[in-house]
């Protein structure tokens, strides 16, 4: 199965693209789930509606076929929020009941902030498990909260890894005393297994997202603004070491208007386009234009009209950007040093920090941090400099003669 996360500046036009996607694999005979967070509802407009009950395209995610020929599945965040809570309170009764907590009922509860990216994430997993589907494209949020949505998997796994570290669930032997003694299961068990399944949860969700067959196409209308916000955004996917397949330019005015002020507008487009395709640092990555209706699209056959361009849809064999690698390059012989190259295209001397902790680095690039293990051999290392030049950080790292194996 394919997987097409589909983001981009907030008003870029990401879910019309989304849906002209969806409808343009459907038209080619693919199987296609189109799935989006929003609670507006915005995909009914754009892909009609069957008169058809909803089905089930995964275990607890239900989907409406729409006149299109697509599945439309919409995240219930709140449904999502409210599930998730009150059996979390079920298994921790025995722990609320000793310290005299009344449990809330699942009509009182409202969502919580960030509660949209746990319900998107969950659903994603479970599209990955559809059976009979053969693209799943994602409607994501606006693109800083999308990189911040895609990061959460792995960095939810860092935290439980540190606060709950499986190693050291103390006192194994004596639960069942203490928990005899003290008349109820122990507060320890319980979290620890409840720790477990969120780990093997967000496992799952983060081998979707950094699958192969994974690919991401970010939306933005060619300007002055959506420049600062894709440069910005496209930062924190390259530190997530999240690739992308595409640029797709949005609402490109005709050339040649006798118009002066629309003849301006699309040399402007047409010269943002050309620098989005040539530097952002990563050469290979198409940019795909997409036409302006001269209105908002409506319907399938206002996004059949915006189906013009090639590669929007990622094709069978499910090829896309191999995830970048951070190799480490051997200068020991010529400089003493080994060398981690980093590709942070865009990135500039003033948007970086970094600060080594431990076996960790913690490494910041404007708004986005990161913190990653660093590479066994590295650890062994100290931090000696780094240096950024044409979208590559490069930082270097001495051996320690306390830890470095002796030659000789």
């Amino acid at each position: 199965m394919r997987i097409l996360l589909v983001t981009g500046p907030g008003g870029a036009g990401r879910t019309t693209v989304a849906a002209a996607t969806a409808l343009t694999a459907a038209g080619n005979g693919a199987r296609v789930l189109l799935l989006c967070g929003d609670p507006a509802d915005p995909l009914a407009a754009l892909v009609g509606e069957a008169a058809a009950e909803p089905v089930e395209a995964a275990p607890g995610l239900a989907a409406v076929p729409a006149a299109a020929g697509v599945l439309v599945a919409r995240v219930d965040c709140g449904e999502e929020f409210r599930a998730e809570l009150v059996a979390l309170q079920e298994r921790g009764s025995a722990l609320l009941g000793m310290v005299g907590a009344r449990p809330l009922g699942a009509e009182e509860l409202t969502e919580l902030p960030g509660a949209e990216q746990f319900a998107l994430l969950r659903a994603l997993r479970r599209a990955a498990a559809a059976p009979g589907i053969d693209l799943v494209v994602v409607d994501l949020p606006p693109l800083h909260q999308a990189v911040a949505t895609l990061a959460l998997p792995a960095q939810l796994r860092r935290y439980l890894a540190r606060l709950l570290p499986a190693e050291r669930q103390a006192a194994r032997a004596l639960r069942p005393v203490l928990a005899q003694l003290a008349g109820v299961p122990m507060p320890a068990q319980w979290l620890y297994e409840a720790a477990a399944r969120w780990d093997e949860e967000l496992a799952a969700v983060q081998a979707v997202v950094e699958a192969g067959t994974t690919s991401l196409h970010v939306v933005a209308e060619p300007g002055p603004g959506a420049d600062a916000a894709l440069r910005t955004g496209l930062l924190g996917l390259a530190l997530e070491q999240l690739p992308v397949r595409a640029i797709v330019a949005n609402r490109m005015v005709p050339q040649g208007s006798p118009d002066p002020w629309l003849a301006g507008l699309a040399a402007q487009q047409e010269k943002y386009a050309a620098q989005w395709a040539g530097a952002q640092g990563a050469g290979d990555v198409p940019v795909l234009p997409l036409g302006h209706l001269g209105r908002d699209p409506s319907g399938p056959d206002d996004l059949t009209r915006l189906t013009g361009a090639d590669g929007l849809v990622p094709p069978p064999s499910g090829d896309s950007r191999a995830r970048s690698a951070w190799v480490v390059e051997d200068r020991l012989a010529d400089d003493g040093v080994l060398v981690w190259v980093v590709p942070l295209p865009g990135a500039r001397k003033q948007d970086l920090d970094l600060v080594r902790r431990g076996d960790e680095l913690l490494l910041a690039a404007g708004p986005y941090r990161r913190i990653v293990p660093l590479p066994s051999v590295l650890r062994r290392c100290t931090v000696s400099g780094a240096a950024l030049a044409d979208g590559v950080l490069r930082i270097r790292f001495t051996p320690d003669p306390g830890l470095w194996p002796r030659r000789g």
